[in-house]
């Protein structure tokens, strides 16, 4: 997966959408709320409610999943492209991450399924 498969993926979810908050600095939003930080080489999901719940894929592939700088003990990792884990898994990574974001916005923010 590349990064404009990537960014079509993440923009194909109910109510998602691309805004570059910080210069050079792409993310998929829902409602207004980040669910993915997108680069050509990797991509920053929510990957557990807890740190030690997003710890569980560090753990699987130790060389291509980091905790995320600065939110990384709200349970966002950092995963590799293109390295051990299966596209299909980083897919299923990315809807994960969309729907804990989703399910926390207020219900008037939900996308419209």
């Amino acid at each position: 997966m590349n990064g404009k498969q990537l960014l079509k993926y993440c923009l194909a979810k109910p109510g998602a959408w691309q805004d570059e908050p910080w210069e050079g600095d792409v993310v998929a939003k829902v409602g207004d709320k980040i669910f993915a930080f997108l680069g050509e080489t990797s991509v920053g999901l929510k990957c557990g409610r807890t740190r030690e719940e997003a710890n569980e894929l560090i753990r699987v592939y130790p060389n291509d999943v980091t905790a995320s700088s600065y939110i990384g003990r709200y349970g966002w990792n950092g995963v590799k492209l293109n390295g051990a884990i299966p596209d299909d898994e980083v897919r299923e990574l990315i809807d994960q991450s969309y729907e804990a974001v989703v399910s926390r916005l207020p219900k008037s923010k939900r996308p419209k399924v």
